[in-house]
């Protein structure tokens, strides 16, 4: 028995697959480098287009607007197109949107090419991660999909500070340059490495939105969305709060947003096991820790030392609730799991773009100073929606063991 099972994954290793994994995992990169970026430079961007900073957040909040809206129209489009072939043509668009924004010479056109960016990013996470499980035998599925969900969290650490590095010293359009390059690697790599698969036959639309629609996972789409909402409505303006209040140079806020994506990176890894240990439990209990640890930011904000470790710990918490709320949605949607997934990440982003409006809208009527706090309170309601719905589900469950 022993010697039988050891066999099967020494072959497996032997298989082209990491490599064509590799290729989804930069297309991952990539498209968390465009979505993250931004918040660096937005100092920069707000000077050299001649506008607020927080109308330069908007950029941000017209992006995720494109993957809320775009995301679940686009899938259910595309559902007939080979899955190889939709993945190249979302990349053709997204270096497209991409190289546009290096030459974008005014507010408007930024904001068009952030939006037809946007629209590649849900699609590319919900058909790559089919692809990704695909590519693999059943037992290491899992495996597969966080491998190419591996390269947000990659982008976090290095392709952001990086980044906004690049931007900093040569300019803010040459970081999308690095942008659209890095996608020219993934569709390279995508077009190379990753196989013709055969596309099971898909569920009909009014099915998969009918299955959506389900009260218990719309109430968890927008626990996700309202715990987003909150992430964003501070780490959007992350670059002007450092700077503006706390004291820190421009060049410094590069090495910060390394130690959060640090943070981010030891987040998921920990959320994941916490998830798998007790799911409800560890979901409440990590968006209790991100509405303690932004209440305290609003103190901490003030020194440069306390604001780096609050900033480390929010990263980890924040990011720490993603697995299980994930698995949380994917478990209510048996009968769409594709759709469910891209709407995951819909919900993610209609969340980003409330963020960084409502962020904008407390910049302007009550100071930078009042993000965390604010950010406090909309994470605190995301949580108490989970709260009561996890003890109305132990209510019910007592209630059927009884009978």
């Amino acid at each position: 028995m022993n010697t039988t099972q050891t066999i099967p994954k020494k072959t497996a290793v032997k298989e082209p697959f990491p490599i064509a994994l590799l290729s989804l995992t930069v297309g991952s990169f990539a498209i968390g480098m465009t979505e993250f970026v931004i918040m660096g430079l937005l100092p920069n961007v707000a000077d050299d287009l001649h506008v607020s900073i927080s109308a330069a957040g908007q950029l941000i909040t017209a992006y995720a607007m494109g993957v809320a809206i775009g995301a679940p129209i686009l899938t259910l489009m595309t559902q007939r197109i080979p899955q190889k072939k939709l993945l190249c043509l979302l990349m053709i668009l997204f270096i497209l949107g991409n190289g546009i924004s290096v030459f974008a010479p005014n507010y408007a056109v930024l904001m068009a090419a952030r939006i037809l960016t946007a629209l590649t990013h849900g699609t590319f996470f919900g058909v790559g991660a089919v692809i990704a499980a695909g590519l693999v035998r059943p037992e290491k599925r899992a495996g597969a999909i966080s491998i190419m969900m591996a390269g947000l969290t990659i982008a976090n650490i290095v392709g952001v500070p990086l980044g906004t590095f690049v931007g900093q010293q040569l300019g803010w359009r040459a970081s999308f340059g690095a942008i659209a390059l890095m996608g020219v690697i993934a569709l390279g790599g995508i077009l190379l490495f990753v196989p013709h698969l055969r596309q099971e036959q898909q569920t009909g639309a009014a099915q998969q939105i009918r299955a959506l629609l389900r009260p218990k996972l719309m109430l968890f789409l927008l626990i996700g969305a309202l715990g987003n909402t909150s992430l964003f409505a501070v780490f959007t303006y992350i670059a002007p709060l450092l700077q503006q209040i706390t004291g820190f140079a421009e060049h410094s806020v590069t090495w910060i947003l390394v130690i959060f994506g640090f943070g981010v990176t030891l987040g998921n890894m920990a959320g994941g096991r916490l998830a798998d240990w007790k799911l409800m439990p560890s979901l409440l209990g990590l968006y209790l820790m991100v509405a303690v640890v932004l209440g305290i930011f609003t103190f901490t904000i003030q020194s440069p030392v306390l604001a780096i470790i609050t900033i480390f710990f929010w990263g980890f918490v924040s990011f720490g609730v993603m697995p299980g709320l994930q698995v949380r949605i994917m478990s209510l949607a048996k009968a769409a799991p594709a759709l469910a997934s891209t709407a995951s990440h819909s919900a993610g982003n209609l969340g980003n773009a409330a963020g960084a409006f409502i962020g904008g809208l407390v910049i302007n009527h009550m100071g930078l100073s009042s993000l965390p706090w604010v950010g406090s309170l909309i994470v605190t309601l995301a949580l108490a929606i989970g709260a009561v719905s996890y003890v109305q589900e132990k209510k019910q469950s007592d209630n059927g063991r009884l009978t």
